[in-house]
């Protein structure tokens, strides 16, 4: 996997129900201005908040685009259980190109049983899977060897990480993949899956030490830019990809500043690209003053 992924809202009526309408306007937009691909049911998407039927609504429109528009298709399938995991992977596998695995939450297992997890997710299905490392909440913390062996894991295609910052960790991990897209070569030392920047401010820093590209929900807002500032880090043109990340940072701030995708939904909303800034509870609609621009 590379280049930018948006991490996709799940759109809702002003009665409630899932907008199919306004998801496939969201994904087009994305892809059209850019994005080499969608991801669906992720934390963005408000997965857990949905129910199996609303879940099917928002895979079978999101394949229907990404065929349409011959983009990569990554979908969310994970909870804290093994069991569990297997089950939504199963389910959704059919409707995906990889699968969107977060590391166990909350019940905070070893390193071995993380291990064992993805291996046993991946062994269940016949498409690859992208581990969602995101410790700040999840939970769990794995180890700079732990990460590079999950990479290396032939299941395996890329690691989201989200750590928060440029920690040495983080560098550990872009070794290991040998920053290159596709990973390592057999026999090279280096893990076989990419590194994608999973923290939306940190996209470009993450690039030009050698990930892949990023899952980012702030290129729904502004895809074109995200895509170009991907393209920029690739080529080499560091003036311009860092005049892009310049620019989108404070975009990334104030998306995140309230408890995602409240704020999004809102902006998404006001520039016509969704109909309704509806989040579910537990979350809450934007404050009236967060009005960021792209």
């Amino acid at each position: 996997m590379h280049g930018i992924h948006a991490s996709l809202v799940t759109p809702f009526t002003p009665s409630g129900e899932v907008d199919a309408k306004s998801l496939e306007r969201l994904a087009l937009h994305c892809l059209d201005a850019g994005a080499a691909g969608l991801v669906a049911l992720g934390t963005t998407g408000e997965a857990a908040l949905l129910d199996a039927a609303e879940q099917r609504t928002v895979l079978e429109v999101c394949r229907s685009v990404s065929i349409d528009r011959g983009a990569h298709l990554t979908v969310g399938a994970g909870t804290m259980g093994t069991a569990d995991t297997i089950r939504q992977a199963r389910e959704r596998a059919p409707l995906a190109d990889a699968l969107l695995v977060v590391v166990p939450y909350y019940l905070r297992p070893s390193d071995e049983g993380v291990l064992a997890h993805f291996a046993a997710v991946g062994d269940a299905v016949d498409v690859p899977i992208v581990p969602y490392n995101v410790p700040y909440r999840t939970g769990k913390h794995l180890a700079p060897g732990t990460l590079a062996r999950l990479l290396a894991l032939d299941c395996v295609t890329a690691i989201k990480h989200c750590a928060g910052a440029i920690d040495g960790e983080t560098l550990a991990l872009l070794a290991a993949a040998g920053g290159r897209a596709g990973g390592g070569r057999p026999g090279d030392g280096r893990a076989g899956g990419a590194v994608l920047s999973g923290d939306d401010a940190f996209v470009y820093p993450m690039l030009q030490l050698g990930a892949a590209g990023g899952i980012a929900a702030s290129a729904c807002l502004a895809p074109s830019a995200y895509a170009a500032m991907e393209r920029a880090a690739q080529a080499g043109n560091g003036p311009r990809g860092l005049a892009l990340h310049n620019a989108l940072l404070p975009l990334a701030e104030a998306l995140f500043a309230e408890p995602s995708p409240a704020v999004l939904k809102a902006c998404l909303a006001e520039r016509g690209v969704i109909d309704d800034p509806s989040v579910r509870a537990p979350c809450r609609p934007r404050a009236p003053s967060r009005s960021p621009r792209p």
